[in-house]
C-alpha cells in the first residue's frame, strides 16, 4: 500500500531559514511542498522517508534564496494492482460504492464490481446484494460507516494543472469548474469474489 519514491528537486530555501541547517531546512520545504500532495504517476504523497544527496547550493542575481538540488526517498501511497485493502464505506449512489481509507476517499467500486446480484436502493441510499440461499433470498446492505475489504483493480492520474488560454480564447467557467472537481489520483475497486465485502458478511 506504501512505497518508497526515489525523487529529485531543487529545494529554495528563503533568506528567513538560513539561520536554520541545511538539511533541516530542506526538509521542512520538501515536506511543505509535497505532504498530502498527489505526484502525477507517483502517488499521495504521506511524508519524507530521508535525503540521500544535496549538491552545492546556489544564489541567483536578484533572487535571496538559496537553489539547492536534492535526492530524496518520499513514502507514497500507491497500492499495487489486485492488493486487497480494507476501508470504510463513505456514501453509496449510482455510481457504486465510495470508499474511504481515512486519509484517502477517491475509491470507487462500480456496480458490475459489486457482489451479484446487486441491487440500489433509491429511497435508503444503499446498494443491497441479494444473497440466494436454500431458504430464500436475503439483503445484505452496504451501510455507510461499515468496514468493507475490497481488491484494487485500477488507477487513475488525471493532470489538473492549470492550463492557459488556447488560440487567444478563455476556458468558460463550467470548463473550469469540472477541471477542478477531477480528482488527481484515484481507485476503482472490486468485492466481486468470495471473501470480499463487509467485513461482517464473512465474520458472522
Amino acid at each position: 500500500m506504501f512505497v518508497l519514491a526515489e525523487m529529485m528537486d531543487t529545494v529554495r530555501i528563503q533568506p528567513w531559514m538560513f539561520n536554520n541547517k541545511l538539511d533541516t531546512a530542506v526538509v521542512d520545504v520538501l515536506n511543505r511542498k509535497l505532504a498530502n500532495k498527489v505526484v502525477h504517476d507517483v502517488g499521495l504523497c504521506i511524508a519524507l522517508h530521508d535525503v540521500s544527496k544535496l549538491e552545492e547550493s546556489f544564489i541567483f542575481p536578484g533572487d535571496g534564496a538559496s537553489h539547492t538540488k536534492v535526492q530524496f526517498r518520499y513514502v507514497v501511497f500507491r497500492p499495487f494492482m489486485d492488493e486487497i485493502l480494507i476501508g470504510k464505506i463513505k456514501s453509496c449512489s449510482n455510481e457504486g460504492v465510495h470508499i474511504s481509507l481515512g486519509f484517502f476517499d477517491d475509491i470507487l467500486i462500480a456496480p458490475d464490481a459489486l457482489q451479484q446480484p446487486s441491487k440500489f436502493d433509491e429511497a435508503e441510499q444503499v446498494w443491497v446484494w441479494e444473497y440466494e440461499t436454500d431458504e430464500g433470498t436475503h439483503d445484505l446492505f452496504m451501510d455507510a460507516g461499515e468496514e468493507i475489504r475490497f481488491r484494487v483493480i485500477n488507477e487513475t492520474f488525471v493532470d489538473t494543472t492549470p492550463v492557459g488560454p488556447e488560440n487567444g480564447h478563455d476556458h468558460s467557467v463550467d470548463d473550469q469548474e469540472s477541471e477542478a472537481k477531477k480528482s488527481p489520483y484515484s481507485l476503482t475497486g472490486s468485492i466481486s469474489e468470495p471473501g470480499l465485502g463487509l467485513l461482517t458478511w464473512w465474520n458472522a
